[in-house]
């Protein structure tokens, strides 16, 4: 831009310089020459101009104004260009408003207005995302607060009703107690996974990852199953199909992940009666499934699973006893690994399928 300003700088001086001789050339016709009737008023005063003034300074004063007339004329598109660039900016700052300015050149004024756009962009995905967060927050404050409410007024029900000794026997006290206290302990869950959920998706202290056998941590993890398997009619099966599989990984954080991950195949896939772990390496990644074999997960809940609060079988919700955060937070931890994890569903089985870079 700058070379731009230098020629019309050049251009200005030669343009002033010619309308100068020219003017010289004209103004010496009028009074030297012999002047036509018409105009001999006009050679009067040019005399009386070069006598009493002097041609030097009328030169100079015409010479000052030819080239600020001729400066503006060629510099008028650049100056033009960055009062466009400058009510786009303004427009821009004005309540975040998404616009885009022309770009028109390749020197440091188009450059100028590409990066304007990029932030004009980058601003409204900033924008889009901030709204976004709210609308999540409070998302999760409507979901946390009716999730909660439901076995708070149950405890409170039960416990207004021994409060009021209304009980007519220790068998019917402890009963009522019993209630009372299984809903405290689905309330405490809840609140534990809302809990775990926020340092999640948060960010939370950053992973101290470490290298992880994954075959011997997923063999461990599966034993520590088998009490709750069992009560559930289940076993487990172990497909591995390699000689090692090493990540990186925080093994605290992939546990909690795992755990809620045969927990949801234990709870849904009761029915058939059997868990399947399954190893594998896959290029440069190592794969790990849970599968359960009860009932398929509908096609268009598949998307949603991974949402929080989101339940695939809403009417067997209050029976299983999901929180509906167990998928989300290890959705986050996987995440928070570089891993990636998906699920699968059809009329046979439901599989969990993690995948994470291999040390």
């Amino acid at each position: 831009m700058r070379w731009k300003f230098i020629w019309a700088f050049i251009l200005s001086v030669v343009s002033g310089a010619i309308l100068l001789i020219g003017g010289y050339r004209l103004v010496n016709s009028l009074v030297y020459l012999n002047p036509s009737p018409p105009s001999a008023a006009y050679s009067q005063l040019l005399r009386w101009v070069i006598n009493h003034i002097g041609s030097v300074p009328v030169m100079t004063a015409a010479g000052i104004l030819s080239f600020l007339f001729f400066f503006f004329i060629y510099t008028r598109k650049i100056v033009l260009y960055l009062e466009e660039i400058t009510r786009g900016i303004q427009q821009i700052t004005k309540l975040g408003e998404s616009h885009r300015i022309e770009v028109r050149t390749a020197d440091e004024l188009g450059l100028l207005a590409e990066n304007i756009n990029i932030m004009s962009e980058r601003l409204q995905h900033s924008l889009l995302d901030e709204r976004k967060t709210v609308a999540a927050k409070n998302e999760l404050i409507t979901g946390v607060s009716h999730d909660l409410r439901t076995p708070l007024t149950s405890v409170l029900g039960y416990l207004e009703y021994i409060e009021q000794d209304r009980c007519r026997e220790e068998t019917e006290l402890r009963y009522y107690v019993n209630i009372a206290y299984q809903k405290a302990l689905v309330l405490q869950k809840l609140i534990d996974d809302l809990f775990e959920y926020t340092r999640v998706s948060s960010g939370g202290l950053p992973l101290v990852p470490e290298r992880l056998d994954l075959k011997a941590f997923m063999r461990q993890l599966a034993e520590e199953a088998v009490p709750e398997l069992a009560r559930a009619g289940m076993t487990y099966e172990l497909v591995d199909e390699t000689d090692s599989l090493w990540i990186q990984a925080a093994p605290y954080e992939l546990l909690r992940a795992y755990e809620n991950l045969i927990t949801n195949a234990i709870r849904y896939g009761r029915e058939g009666k059997r868990l399947e772990i399954g190893l594998s390496r896959e290029g440069k990644e190592a794969v790990v499934r849970i599968s359960n074999f009860g009932e398929r997960i509908a096609e268009s809940d598949l998307p949603h699973i991974f949402e929080r609060f989101y339940r695939a079988e809403r009417s067997r919700s209050q029976y299983t006893g999901g929180s509906g955060l167990g998928l989300a937070i290890a959705k986050g931890i996987v995440e928070r690994h570089k891993g990636v994890i998906s699920a699968a569903s059809d009329m046979y089985r439901t599989d969990f399928i993690t995948r994470y870079p291999l040390a």
